[in-house]
C-alpha cells in the first residue's frame, strides 16, 4: 500500500529536476532525501506504537476521472482495496519503461547520436534560486509516503514491522527515482518535459499515459481512502459510526468521499501547473508531516534522558538538522514556487484555469 500510495505521478517531474540541478546534485538529492524521508517515517512508525489503542475535452476527462476515483475510493478499509496494488505498480513501471525506450531509441537515432543530448552533470546556467528550489521541492514530494503510515498501521496485523515496509518502499524509490530521473535526462537532455511522458514524443506519449492510467485511479482513490479515514474517524471518535458498518455510516462515508473527490478536482482544473503545483504541496504539507514533525516528535515523545546525553547526542544533531531541512523546505519551497508561477505567467506558459484543450 505504501508503494502504490507513493510511487506515482510524482515520479513524472523527477527529470525535470535532473534537468535544473544536473546529474550529479540530482542523484545527490534524490538518495540523500529518500534516506531523509525513511528515517523520519521511522519516527512516526514509532510514535504510532506509542499512542496505539486510543479529443475529449480535457476539462470533461477531469470530471469522468474524479467520478471513477470516487466509485474506488468507496471501500473504507486498505484491505479490499490493497489487491488493485499490483495493477497499480505495474502500469507505472511500464509506462516509465516505456518512456526511456523510447527516449532513448530517439535520441540514439538522432543526428549525432547520444553524443549530442544536451544534458550536463552540473546544474544549468543561469539556473535561479526559485528554479533549483522547485526542483528540490518536487523531489520532497516524491517522497511524502509518511503521510499515510498513520492510516495504513491501523490495519495492520503486527504494526510493530513497519520498518520493513518503510525500507522496503524507501531504498525501491530511490532506485526508481534515481534511475527514470538519470536515465530520461540522459536521453532528452535540458529539453526534458514535466511530466516526462511527453518527451518520448507525440503518439508514445499517449500510450505511456494509457498504461499509466490506473496510477492516477487507484492512487488516487488511496488518497482519498486516508484523508476520508482521518476525517471520518476523527469525526465519529466515540461512535460505532466510525467503523462504517451501519446504514449512518454508509450515508456519511459515501458523502464525505463524494466531497473530497469534488473538492480535488476542483484544485486540479483550477491550478493550471504541474511541477509548481507538487512544488507548493511539498512546502506546504510535505515538509511539515514529513520533515520538521518528526523531529519534534523525537524530542517530545520518544527521546528518553537529556538531549545531550552520550546516548542521545547523535540522534539530537540529526533531529535539529532534519527539522531545520523541512523549515527550509517551507519557507524557500513556497517563496521559489510563487516566484516561478508569476514568471511562468509572465511569459504566458500556463494554460486558463478550468480550460477546455484536447487530452
Amino acid at each position: 500500500m505504501l508503494i502504490v500510495e507513493a510511487i506515482a505521478l510524482g515520479a513524472l517531474s523527477i527529470p525535470s529536476a535532473f534537468a535544473t540541478l544536473g546529474m550529479v546534485i540530482g542523484v545527490i538529492c534524490y538518495v540523500e532525501i529518500g534516506l531523509i524521508a525513511i528515517y523520519t517515517s521511522y519516527i512516526i512508525g514509532q510514535v504510532k506504537l506509542y499512542i496505539t489503542g486510543s479529443d475529449i475535452c480535457s476539462l470533461l476527462f477531469g470530471g469522468v476521472s474524479a467520478i471513477i476515483l470516487r466509485f474506488l475510493a468507496i471501500p473504507s478499509s486498505f484491505a479490499d482495496i490493497a489487491i488493485f496494488g499490483y495493477i497499480d505498480f505495474a502500469s507505472i513501471i511500464i509506462a516509465i519503461g516505456i518512456t526511456i525506450i523510447a527516449t532513448g531509441i530517439g535520441s540514439a537515432n538522432s543526428i549525432g547520436g547520444l553524443e549530442t543530448v544536451n544534458w550536463s552533470a552540473l546544474p544549468k546556467e543561469d539556473v535561479s534560486f526559485s528554479e533549483a528550489f522547485v526542483a528540490v521541492s518536487n523531489i520532497v514530494f516524491a517522497y511524502s509516503f509518511a503521510t499515510c503510515q498513520f492510516s495504513f498501521m491501523d490495519e495492520m496485523h503486527t504494526p510493530e514491522d513497519f520498518t520493513k515496509s518503510i525500507w522496503t518502499l524507501g531504498i525501491l524509490e530511490i532506485v526508481i527515482y534515481t534511475i527514470t530521473g538519470a536515465t530520461i535526462y540522459a536521453f532528452v537532455g535540458l529539453d526534458v518535459k514535466s511530466p516526462a511522458f511527453l518527451s518520448a514524443g507525440d503518439v508514445v506519449s499517449k500510450v505511456a499515459f494509457g498504461v499509466a492510467l490506473p496510477v492516477i485511479f487507484i492512487s488516487g482513490s488511496i488518497n482519498t481512502i486516508v484523508a476520508g479515514r482521518l476525517i471520518h474517524g476523527r469525526i465519529y471518535r466515540n461512535s460505532v459510526t466510525r467503523y462504517v458498518n451501519t446504514p449512518k455510516g454508509w450515508i456519511t462515508w459515501l458523502s464525505l468521499i463524494s466531497f473530497i473527490t469534488v473538492l480535488a478536482w476542483i484544485i486540479a482544473e483550477a491550478i493550471p501547473f504541474f511541477s509548481d503545483l507538487l512544488g507548493i504541496a511539498s512546502a506546504l504539507f510535505t515538509s511539515g508531516f514529513s520533515f520538521y514533525w518528526p523531529p519534534v516528535m523525537w524530542f517530545m515523545l520518544i527521546r528518553q534522558g537529556n538531549w545531550w546525553s552520550k546516548d542521545n547526542l547523535f540522534l539530537s544533531i540529526v533531529n535539529i538538522f532534519v527539522f531545520l531541512f523541512g523549515l527550509m523546505v517551507l519557507m524557500g519551497g513556497l517563496y521559489s514556487t510563487i516566484i516561478d508561477i508569476r514568471a511562468n505567467y509572465a511569459t504566458g506558459n500556463v494554460r486558463g484555469a478550468f480550460s477546455c484543450s484536447p487530452v
